[in-house]
C-alpha cells in the first residue's frame, strides 16, 4: 500500500499549502499475469507489452503518487493451476499493489480464490462468460450482453442465420457462454435440433470432421452460421481447414469472439474475408485517441505490429487505476476500489468507457469483418451498453444483480431482496 507520508501532509497543512502527490514507499509494483509461453503465448504476449508501454508512459508523466512504476511480469505459461501460484507469488513475495493480466476464464478462476484470501485486486481484459462477481476483480473485458447477445442477433437479423454451430475450446469459458447462447437462441425460436454444440482441448489442430459436421448441419438448404468461442492456437487449424474445404463467409460465415488482429497476423487471410469477429474495439476504429495510441504502440514495438481489443482494456482500466489511486491518494486496495466506481476515461472508439458498481464497464458493440490485409471493416456499432455480470437469459441468473457501492453484494437476489454469498469455489 502507498500512502501520502502523513508527516509531510502535516507540514504542508501547518504551513497552509497543499501537499504533493508523495508515497512514503516506493516503487509501486505492478503485477504483470500473463502467459508468455504455451498455447495462450500467441495473445497474451501482447497484452505484457501493452502494460510495459503503459507503464513506462506514466513513469514519463511523473509516475503516481510521488512514486516510478515498476512492473513485475511472471510466466504462467498457460498452466492455469500455475496462475494461482503466480498470482500468491506477486501478491505475497513481490508485494505488488495490482495485478493486470488474464486472459482464460480458467486461469481468472485459478487465481480468484488467492485475490479473495490476499486482498488483492485484477484488471482482467477480456471477454468473458459472466456469472461471476468478485470484488476483487475489475472485469474491463465485454461481458455477454456486451458481445456474444449481439453478435447472434446480428447473424439473426442481418444475416438470416437458421441453424447455429457453437464451436468452443473445452474450459468454462465457452461452455458458459454457450449455455447463454443455446438458452437465448431457443427464446428465439431457433430449434434444438437446429443448434450443434461441440468443444475441442487447447491446441486442437485437426478440424476435418468439425468442419464437415458443421457443412452437414446445412444439408436441408438452411443458413447456417458459425459462432466460435476457440481460443489460442486453435483458432490457426480451424480458419486453415475451413480454407481447405473451399467455405466462404458468403457459404457459412464466422464470428469469432476470441479472434482479433493479433491473432489474424499470422494468418494467411485471403480466405476469410468476409468472416467476422464481435469485440469493442477494432484497430481500424476512426477516433484521434486510437490515432495516437496506435502510433505510440507502433513506435514502440514495430510498424508491423497491431492493436486489438483486450489491449483498448487494459488502456481503460489501467487509466482508471492511476485517477482512482491519484483520488484516494494511496494504491491502498479497498480506497482504491472505492474510488473506481463512477470513473470514466475516454476509449479508443471515440465514446467514454464508465466504471460501474458491478465492476464492468459501460461499452460499444463492435462487429468487424476480415479484410485481407487482417483488419477489420466495421460493419455494426452501439453506443455504450452496460456490462451485465449475471445474464438475463438463464432463469437462475436473471434474478440477480452484482452491486459493490451500495449493496456491496456481488449476488443480490431481486425477489428475497438478500445478498447471496459467493464462495471461491471455483
Amino acid at each position: 500500500m502507498k500512502l501520502l507520508n502523513s508527516t509531510m501532509a502535516g507540514a504542508f497543512a501547518l504551513a497552509g499549502l497543499t501537499a504533493p502527490a508523495m508515497a512514503a514507499d516506493c516503487p509501486i509494483k505492478v503485477g504483470v499475469l500473463h502467459s508468455l509461453s504455451g498455447t495462450m503465448a500467441i495473445s497474451e504476449t501482447t497484452l505484457k507489452d501493452t502494460m510495459l508501454m503503459l507503464i513506462e508512459q506514466q513513469n514519463a508523466k511523473g509516475g503516481l503518487l510521488g512514486c516510478e512504476l515498476e512492473a513485475v511480469v511472471v510466466d504462467p505459461a498457460s498452466d492455469w493451476p500455475l496462475f494461482a501460484e503466480k498470482g500468491r507469488e506477486l501478491l505475497s513475495v513481490h508485494n505488488v499493489d495490482v495485478i493486470f493480466g488474464n486472459w482464460t476464464s480458467v486461469s481468472r478462476k485459478s487465481v480468484l480464490p488467492v485475490l479473495e484470501e490476499l486482498n488483492g485486486l485484477l484488471f482482467y481484459p477480456v471477454q468473458y462468460e459472466g456469472e461471476e462477481s468478485s470484488k476483487n476483480v475489475f472485469y474491463t473485458g465485454a461481458a455477454p450482453n456486451q458481445q456474444a447477445i449481439p453478435a447472434t442477433d446480428y447473424f439473426l437479423e442481418e444475416l438470416g442465420v437458421e441453424k447455429f454451430a457453437l464451436l468452443g475450446t473445452d474450459y468454462v469459458y465457452p461452455r458458459t457462454t454457450n449455455n447463454i447462447l443455446e438458452s437465448y437462441l431457443k427464446q428465439k425460436g431457433v430449434a434444438a435440433e437446429d443448434i450443434f454444440v461441440n468443444y475441442t482441448p487447447f491446441g486442437h489442430s485437426d478440424w476435418s470432421k468439425i468442419v464437415a459436421d458443421v457443412v452437414a448441419l446445412g444439408a436441408d438448404g438452411k443458413k447456417v452460421g458459425v459462432i466460435s468461442t476457440i481460443n489460442g492456437d486453435a483458432n490457426i487449424g480451424f480458419y486453415k481447414e475451413l480454407a481447405a474445404a473451399g467455405i466462404s463467409a458468403d457459404d457459412i460465415p464466422v464470428v469469432a469472439f476470441s479472434v482479433g488482429e493479433e491473432e489474424l497476423s499470422g494468418l494467411d487471410t485471403a480466405n476469410l474475408v468476409g468472416h467476422l469477429a464481435a469485440w469493442n474495439y477494432f484497430q481500424s476504429a476512426e477516433a484521434e485517441s486510437n490515432t495516437a495510441f496506435i502510433e505510440a504502440w507502433k513506435a514502440k514495438m514495430g510498424a508491423e505490429r497491431v492493436t486489438n481489443d483486450p489491449m483498448e482494456a487494459h488502456y481503460i482500466g489501467f487509466n482508471m487505476w492511476v485517477n482512482a489511486a491519484t483520488a484516494a491518494e494511496t494504491t491502498d486496495v479497498d480506497a482504491v476500489r472505492t474510488a473506481m466506481y463512477g470513473q470514466e476515461f475516454p476509449n479508443l472508439t471515440g465514446g467514454t468507457a464508465v466504471m460501474l458498481p458491478n465492476h464492468h464497464l459501460a461499452k460499444p458493440v463492435l462487429i468487424g469483418e476480415i479484410q485481407e490485409d487482417g483488419q477489420f471493416d466495421i460493419v455494426s456499432q452501439t453506443s455504450e451498453v452496460p456490462g451485465d455480470a449475471w445474464t438475463d437469459f438463464l432463469p437462475a441468473s436473471a434474478v440477480l444483480k452484482s452491486d459493490w457501492k451500495d449493496l456491496a453484494c456481488g449476488m443480490y437476489n431481486t425477489e428475497t431482496k438478500s445478498c447471496v454469498q459467493l464462495l471461491s469455489n471455483y
